[in-house]
């Protein structure tokens, strides 16, 4: 059975679908059997592509990129292994939420898989600075090697 993974901001049009690009082509070149998906905290952007910052941002580091927005469903805490909130307000949004304490323990922030992420655990949300968009790519990849040994550990 897959390992099931899925990231959380606020729209889901910039920072997770990013992730779950990167996040899904990992998974690939690692051999795992993970579905990856993303949604977001809220509906305004429910259907609609990703940012096309985003995609171009993707594009150009050389990932694939075909998503559609979505708003997190409480049936994900049933249907996911690991929920990963890009910033600490996507985090205490999602454990607000869940149901119980271990289903709350599912929630963790995509930087806690980076050593070197310090005390700065936000992905920033790159959405009114153009600039930020491959500072974000770079955050999300930084989290990678992390967050599937994180995944292997759980499979084991």
């Amino acid at each position: 059975m897959s390992f099931r993974l899925t990231f959380v901001c606020t729209g889901n049009i910039c920072r997770s679908p990013m992730a779950e690009a990167i996040a899904r082509q990992w998974a690939d070149k690692e051999g795992l059997d993970v579905d990856v998906d993303s949604s977001g905290t809220g509906s305004w952007h429910v259907g609609d592509d990703a940012d096309p910052r985003t995609v171009e941002t993707l594009r150009l580091a050389g990932y694939a990129s075909n998503h559609t927005a979505r708003q997190f469903d409480p049936a994900d805490f049933t249907d996911c292994d690991l929920i990963v909130a890009m910033d600490s307000g996507h985090l205490r949004a999602l454990r607000r939420l869940a149901p119980d304490a271990e289903t709350q323990a599912k929630v963790r922030l995509l930087r806690d898989f980076d050593p070197a992420a310090g005390d700065d655990l936000n992905v920033p949300d790159p959405y009114y600075d153009d600039a930020e968009f491959s500072c974000v790519r770079e955050l999300i990849e930084a989290a990678m090697p992390g967050l599937f040994d994180e995944i292997r550990r759980r499979e084991q």
